[in-house]
Protein backbone atom coordinates (compact mmCIF):
# COMPACT_ATOMS: atom_id res chain seq x y z
CA UNK A 1 0.00 0.00 0.00
CA UNK A 2 1.36 3.59 -0.87
CA UNK A 3 2.85 5.64 1.96
CA UNK A 4 -0.15 8.47 0.80
CA UNK A 5 -2.51 5.94 1.66
CA UNK A 6 -1.15 5.03 5.14
CA UNK A 7 -0.69 8.62 5.81
CA UNK A 8 -4.69 9.36 5.39
CA UNK A 9 -5.97 6.16 7.12
CA UNK A 10 -3.46 6.91 9.91
CA UNK A 11 -5.12 10.60 10.07
CA UNK A 12 -8.63 9.18 9.50
CA UNK A 13 -8.62 7.18 12.20
CA UNK A 14 -7.19 9.23 14.73
CA UNK A 15 -9.82 11.80 14.17
CA UNK A 16 -12.44 9.00 14.42
CA UNK A 17 -11.67 7.67 17.44
CA UNK A 18 -10.77 11.17 19.13
CA UNK A 19 -14.18 11.96 17.75
CA UNK A 20 -15.79 8.60 18.83
CA UNK A 21 -14.11 8.27 22.26
CA UNK A 22 -16.84 9.98 25.07
CA UNK A 23 -19.48 9.99 22.97
CA UNK A 24 -19.79 6.25 21.86
CA UNK A 25 -19.48 5.23 25.26
CA UNK A 26 -22.10 7.64 26.96
CA UNK A 27 -24.22 6.50 23.88
CA UNK A 28 -23.29 2.66 24.66
CA UNK A 29 -24.46 3.28 28.74
CA UNK A 30 -27.37 5.41 28.21
CA UNK A 31 -29.44 3.90 25.81
CA UNK A 32 -32.25 1.52 25.77
CA UNK A 33 -30.80 -2.06 25.42
CA UNK A 34 -34.02 -4.08 25.65
CA UNK A 35 -35.18 -3.21 21.67
CA UNK A 36 -31.15 -3.99 20.91
CA UNK A 37 -30.74 -7.38 22.87
CA UNK A 38 -34.60 -8.57 20.97
CA UNK A 39 -32.98 -7.74 17.54
CA UNK A 40 -29.56 -9.70 18.10
CA UNK A 41 -31.91 -12.76 19.47
CA UNK A 42 -33.81 -13.04 16.66
CA UNK A 43 -30.77 -13.86 14.55
CA UNK A 44 -27.41 -12.26 13.29
CA UNK A 45 -28.37 -11.59 9.54
CA UNK A 46 -27.73 -7.90 10.52
CA UNK A 47 -31.32 -6.67 9.03
CA UNK A 48 -34.80 -7.13 9.94
CA UNK A 49 -38.11 -7.01 7.97
CA UNK A 50 -40.86 -3.82 8.46
CA UNK A 51 -43.64 -3.56 6.77
CA UNK A 52 -44.68 -0.85 4.32
CA UNK A 53 -48.54 -2.15 3.43
CA UNK A 54 -50.10 -4.41 5.70
CA UNK A 55 -51.78 -6.50 3.45
CA UNK A 56 -54.25 -9.77 3.83
CA UNK A 57 -53.47 -13.28 3.18
CA UNK A 58 -49.94 -14.65 3.27
CA UNK A 59 -48.68 -12.92 -0.31
CA UNK A 60 -45.77 -10.44 0.27
CA UNK A 61 -44.56 -7.97 -2.39
CA UNK A 62 -40.12 -8.15 -1.13
CA UNK A 63 -38.88 -3.94 -1.34
CA UNK A 64 -35.15 -4.07 -1.95
CA UNK A 65 -32.57 -1.12 -2.11
CA UNK A 66 -29.41 -1.18 -3.76
CA UNK A 67 -27.88 2.26 -2.73
CA UNK A 68 -24.15 3.05 -3.65
CA UNK A 69 -21.20 1.80 -5.52
CA UNK A 70 -21.64 -2.00 -5.63
CA UNK A 71 -18.35 -3.36 -4.49
CA UNK A 72 -17.63 -5.46 -1.68
CA UNK A 73 -15.78 -3.42 1.27
CA UNK A 74 -16.39 -6.47 3.56
CA UNK A 75 -16.59 -5.26 7.24
CA UNK A 76 -15.57 -1.59 8.52
CA UNK A 77 -16.53 1.41 10.60
CA UNK A 78 -18.14 2.70 7.34
CA UNK A 79 -20.29 -0.26 6.14
CA UNK A 80 -22.76 1.07 7.45
CA UNK A 81 -23.05 4.10 5.58
CA UNK A 82 -22.84 2.60 2.12
CA UNK A 83 -23.74 -0.49 0.16
CA UNK A 84 -22.77 -3.55 1.77
CA UNK A 85 -22.46 -6.40 -0.80
CA UNK A 86 -22.70 -9.62 1.73
CA UNK A 87 -25.96 -8.07 3.44
CA UNK A 88 -27.72 -7.70 0.02
CA UNK A 89 -26.71 -11.22 -1.41
CA UNK A 90 -28.14 -12.55 1.98
CA UNK A 91 -31.43 -10.97 1.52
CA UNK A 92 -31.70 -11.90 -2.41
CA UNK A 93 -31.28 -15.60 -0.76
CA UNK A 94 -33.64 -15.35 1.48
CA UNK A 95 -36.03 -14.02 -1.08
CA UNK A 96 -35.13 -17.07 -2.67
CA UNK A 97 -36.07 -19.25 -0.04
CA UNK A 98 -39.35 -17.38 0.81
CA UNK A 99 -42.14 -19.16 -0.24
CA UNK A 100 -44.79 -16.45 0.66
CA UNK A 101 -43.03 -13.62 -1.57
CA UNK A 102 -44.72 -13.40 -4.98
CA UNK A 103 -42.79 -9.99 -6.20
CA UNK A 104 -39.64 -8.24 -5.59
CA UNK A 105 -39.30 -4.36 -6.69
CA UNK A 106 -35.86 -3.56 -6.67
CA UNK A 107 -34.72 0.24 -6.14
CA UNK A 108 -32.03 0.91 -8.26
CA UNK A 109 -29.77 4.06 -7.20
CA UNK A 110 -26.09 3.54 -8.23
CA UNK A 111 -23.20 4.36 -10.73
CA UNK A 112 -22.63 0.89 -10.86
CA UNK A 113 -19.40 -0.82 -9.74
CA UNK A 114 -17.36 -3.93 -9.45
CA UNK A 115 -18.03 -6.48 -12.46
CA UNK A 116 -17.59 -9.81 -10.29
CA UNK A 117 -20.22 -7.82 -6.99
CA UNK A 118 -23.12 -6.81 -10.71
CA UNK A 119 -22.34 -10.84 -11.91
CA UNK A 120 -23.54 -12.03 -8.01
CA UNK A 121 -26.59 -9.73 -8.20
CA UNK A 122 -27.45 -10.89 -11.92
CA UNK A 123 -27.11 -14.27 -10.76
CA UNK A 124 -29.23 -14.25 -7.66
CA UNK A 125 -31.83 -12.27 -9.80
CA UNK A 126 -32.05 -14.87 -12.74
CA UNK A 127 -32.04 -17.77 -9.88
CA UNK A 128 -34.84 -15.97 -8.26
CA UNK A 129 -36.91 -15.61 -12.08
CA UNK A 130 -35.91 -19.15 -13.04
CA UNK A 131 -36.40 -20.88 -9.34
CA UNK A 132 -39.52 -19.21 -7.78
CA UNK A 133 -40.58 -17.83 -11.16
CA UNK A 134 -41.97 -14.60 -9.38
CA UNK A 135 -41.48 -11.48 -11.57
CA UNK A 136 -38.87 -8.79 -10.06
CA UNK A 137 -40.21 -4.81 -11.09
CA UNK A 138 -36.41 -2.08 -10.91
CA UNK A 139 -37.47 1.29 -10.04
CA UNK A 140 -34.74 3.95 -10.86
CA UNK A 141 -33.54 6.43 -8.98
CA UNK A 142 -31.26 9.28 -9.86
CA UNK A 143 -28.62 7.11 -11.19
CA UNK A 144 -28.96 3.54 -12.34
CA UNK A 145 -25.68 3.32 -14.62
CA UNK A 146 -23.61 0.84 -15.72
CA UNK A 147 -23.61 -2.02 -13.28
CA UNK A 148 -26.54 -0.23 -11.95
CA UNK A 149 -28.10 -1.39 -15.15
CA UNK A 150 -26.43 -4.74 -15.99
CA UNK A 151 -28.63 -5.78 -12.39
CA UNK A 152 -31.43 -4.50 -13.78
CA UNK A 153 -31.63 -5.91 -17.21
CA UNK A 154 -33.44 -9.12 -16.48
CA UNK A 155 -36.42 -7.13 -14.67
CA UNK A 156 -39.68 -8.10 -15.94
CA UNK A 157 -40.54 -4.08 -16.09
CA UNK A 158 -37.63 -1.39 -15.26
CA UNK A 159 -39.13 2.15 -14.57
CA UNK A 160 -37.43 5.50 -14.26
CA UNK A 161 -37.54 8.93 -13.80
CA UNK A 162 -38.02 11.70 -15.82
CA UNK A 163 -34.48 12.64 -14.75
CA UNK A 164 -32.60 9.50 -14.07
CA UNK A 165 -29.04 8.95 -15.39
CA UNK A 166 -29.14 5.38 -16.99
CA UNK A 167 -26.88 3.61 -19.47
CA UNK A 168 -23.47 3.58 -19.68
CA UNK A 169 -23.23 0.31 -20.93
CA UNK A 170 -19.87 -0.89 -20.91
CA UNK A 171 -16.29 -2.02 -19.45
CA UNK A 172 -13.87 0.42 -17.84
CA UNK A 173 -9.92 0.28 -16.47
CA UNK A 174 -7.69 2.73 -15.35
CA UNK A 175 -4.17 3.36 -14.02
CA UNK A 176 -2.12 6.77 -13.57
CA UNK A 177 1.23 6.52 -15.09
CA UNK A 178 3.51 8.74 -13.21
CA UNK A 179 6.77 7.44 -14.74
CA UNK A 180 7.64 10.87 -16.82
CA UNK A 181 6.90 12.46 -13.35
CA UNK A 182 9.25 10.35 -11.37
CA UNK A 183 11.85 10.34 -14.12
CA UNK A 184 12.02 14.65 -13.12
CA UNK A 185 12.56 14.66 -9.73
CA UNK A 186 15.55 11.62 -10.28
CA UNK A 187 13.02 8.56 -8.55
CA UNK A 188 14.01 4.95 -9.76
CA UNK A 189 11.87 2.36 -9.19
CA UNK A 190 13.37 -1.48 -8.59
CA UNK A 191 11.26 -4.38 -9.59
CA UNK A 192 11.58 -7.70 -9.57
CA UNK A 193 9.33 -10.06 -11.30
CA UNK A 194 9.38 -13.36 -12.43
CA UNK A 195 7.60 -12.85 -15.70
CA UNK A 196 7.13 -10.00 -18.22
CA UNK A 197 3.92 -8.99 -17.27
CA UNK A 198 3.66 -9.04 -14.03
CA UNK A 199 3.66 -5.91 -13.19
CA UNK A 200 1.16 -5.21 -16.40
CA UNK A 201 -0.27 -1.36 -15.25
CA UNK A 202 2.56 -0.47 -13.40
CA UNK A 203 2.52 3.32 -12.89
CA UNK A 204 6.18 3.09 -12.85
CA UNK A 205 6.85 2.42 -16.82
CA UNK A 206 4.52 2.78 -20.02
CA UNK A 207 2.66 0.09 -21.34
CA UNK A 208 3.37 -1.77 -24.11
CA UNK A 209 1.54 -2.14 -27.00
CA UNK A 210 1.13 -5.72 -26.44
CA UNK A 211 -0.45 -5.49 -22.87
CA UNK A 212 -2.74 -2.68 -23.85
CA UNK A 213 -3.54 -5.71 -27.22
CA UNK A 214 -4.27 -7.97 -23.95
CA UNK A 215 -6.03 -6.05 -21.52
CA UNK A 216 -8.74 -4.67 -24.40
CA UNK A 217 -8.95 -8.50 -25.49
CA UNK A 218 -10.68 -8.96 -21.73
CA UNK A 219 -11.93 -5.63 -21.40
CA UNK A 220 -13.74 -6.70 -25.01
CA UNK A 221 -14.89 -9.87 -23.43
CA UNK A 222 -16.61 -8.13 -20.39
CA UNK A 223 -18.22 -5.45 -22.80
CA UNK A 224 -19.65 -8.58 -24.89
CA UNK A 225 -21.35 -10.20 -21.65
CA UNK A 226 -22.81 -7.03 -21.25
CA UNK A 227 -23.96 -7.16 -24.01
CA UNK A 228 -25.97 -9.93 -24.41
CA UNK A 229 -27.02 -9.82 -20.72
CA UNK A 230 -29.19 -6.53 -22.04
CA UNK A 231 -30.17 -8.21 -24.94
CA UNK A 232 -31.73 -11.03 -23.06
CA UNK A 233 -32.84 -9.18 -20.64
CA UNK A 234 -34.75 -6.43 -22.66
CA UNK A 235 -35.55 -8.81 -25.64
CA UNK A 236 -33.47 -6.99 -27.79
CA UNK A 237 -30.79 -8.13 -30.51
CA UNK A 238 -27.14 -7.47 -30.08
CA UNK A 239 -27.25 -4.99 -32.73
CA UNK A 240 -29.57 -3.21 -31.34
CA UNK A 241 -28.20 -2.69 -27.76
CA UNK A 242 -24.82 -2.12 -29.50
CA UNK A 243 -25.96 1.36 -30.60
CA UNK A 244 -26.30 2.68 -27.41
CA UNK A 245 -24.36 0.53 -25.58
CA UNK A 246 -20.88 2.65 -26.58
CA UNK A 247 -20.38 4.12 -22.30
CA UNK A 248 -23.07 6.83 -23.38
CA UNK A 249 -25.58 7.67 -20.46
CA UNK A 250 -28.98 9.07 -20.97
CA UNK A 251 -32.10 10.14 -18.96
CA UNK A 252 -35.05 8.39 -18.54
CA UNK A 253 -37.00 9.88 -21.16
CA UNK A 254 -34.11 8.34 -23.68
CA UNK A 255 -34.13 4.86 -22.16
CA UNK A 256 -37.41 4.34 -22.51
CA UNK A 257 -37.01 5.68 -26.33
CA UNK A 258 -34.21 3.20 -26.65
CA UNK A 259 -36.12 0.28 -25.60
CA UNK A 260 -33.59 0.17 -21.92
CA UNK A 261 -36.94 1.01 -19.84
CA UNK A 262 -40.50 0.85 -20.06
CA UNK A 263 -42.51 3.46 -18.24
CA UNK A 264 -42.07 6.50 -15.75
CA UNK A 265 -43.00 5.76 -12.45
CA UNK A 266 -41.72 6.24 -8.73
CA UNK A 267 -41.45 3.39 -5.83
CA UNK A 268 -45.07 3.74 -5.02
CA UNK A 269 -45.85 3.91 -8.54
CA UNK A 270 -43.93 0.83 -9.12
CA UNK A 271 -45.39 -1.51 -6.50
CA UNK A 272 -48.91 -0.56 -7.45
CA UNK A 273 -48.13 -1.78 -11.08
CA UNK A 274 -46.62 -4.87 -10.04
CA UNK A 275 -50.15 -5.47 -8.05
CA UNK A 276 -52.21 -5.06 -10.75
CA UNK A 277 -50.05 -6.70 -12.94
CA UNK A 278 -49.92 -10.07 -11.34
CA UNK A 279 -53.19 -10.12 -8.71
CA UNK A 280 -51.11 -8.99 -5.46
CA UNK A 281 -53.99 -6.48 -4.27
CA UNK A 282 -53.90 -7.84 -0.95
CA UNK A 283 -50.42 -8.73 -0.53
CA UNK A 284 -48.12 -7.32 2.34
CA UNK A 285 -45.27 -5.24 1.06
CA UNK A 286 -42.17 -5.04 3.26
CA UNK A 287 -38.16 -3.57 3.00
CA UNK A 288 -35.38 -4.89 4.64
CA UNK A 289 -34.32 -2.24 7.28
CA UNK A 290 -30.92 -2.61 8.66
CA UNK A 291 -30.48 -4.43 12.22
CA UNK A 292 -28.51 -2.13 14.66
CA UNK A 293 -25.02 -3.58 15.83
CA UNK A 294 -21.96 -2.69 17.66
CA UNK A 295 -20.62 -1.98 14.88
CA UNK A 296 -23.44 0.09 13.79
CA UNK A 297 -23.52 2.38 17.01
CA UNK A 298 -19.81 3.64 15.96
CA UNK A 299 -20.85 4.16 12.59
CA UNK A 300 -23.69 6.69 13.70
CA UNK A 301 -20.74 8.94 15.71
CA UNK A 302 -18.53 8.39 12.59
CA UNK A 303 -21.99 9.69 10.36
CA UNK A 304 -22.06 12.58 12.78
CA UNK A 305 -18.70 13.18 12.55
CA UNK A 306 -18.33 12.77 8.88
CA UNK A 307 -22.36 13.93 7.98
CA UNK A 308 -22.08 10.69 5.55
CA UNK A 309 -21.55 12.10 2.52
CA UNK A 310 -18.42 12.83 0.64
CA UNK A 311 -16.12 13.46 3.60
CA UNK A 312 -17.22 9.64 4.90
CA UNK A 313 -17.27 7.96 1.30
CA UNK A 314 -13.69 9.47 0.51
CA UNK A 315 -12.45 7.80 4.60
CA UNK A 316 -13.94 4.69 3.53
CA UNK A 317 -12.50 4.55 -0.20
CA UNK A 318 -8.97 4.62 1.45
CA UNK A 319 -10.34 2.13 3.30
CA UNK A 320 -11.60 -0.32 0.82
CA UNK A 321 -10.13 0.43 -2.66
CA UNK A 322 -7.43 -1.91 -4.05
CA UNK A 323 -4.07 -0.35 -5.31
CA UNK A 324 -4.38 -2.57 -8.34
CA UNK A 325 -6.17 -1.54 -11.12
CA UNK A 326 -9.89 -4.26 -12.07
CA UNK A 327 -12.42 -4.08 -14.35
CA UNK A 328 -15.62 -2.35 -13.68
CA UNK A 329 -19.06 -1.52 -14.39
CA UNK A 330 -18.87 1.99 -13.42
CA UNK A 331 -19.98 5.33 -14.52
CA UNK A 332 -18.33 8.81 -12.71
CA UNK A 333 -15.18 7.00 -11.04
CA UNK A 334 -12.57 9.13 -12.24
Amino acid sequence: MAMKRWIAIIVAAVLIFISIGINSLSYLFTRDFSGFMEEMAAGNAGYSEVVIEQGKGRDRIAVLTLDGVIQDVGSSLFASSGYNHQLFMSQLHDILNDQTIKGVVLSVNTPGGGVVESSDIYDAIKAIQNDREIPIYVAMGGMAASGGYYVSAPAEKIFVHPETITGSIGVIMESVNYAKLAEKYGIDFNTIKTGPYKDIMSGSREMTQEEHDMLQEMINDSYERFVAIVAEGRNMTTDQVKKVADGRIMNGKQAIESGLADDFGKMGDVIDAMKADYELENATVFEYAPMESIGSLFGVEVGNLFGRNMESELIGKLLSDYDAPRMMYLYGEK
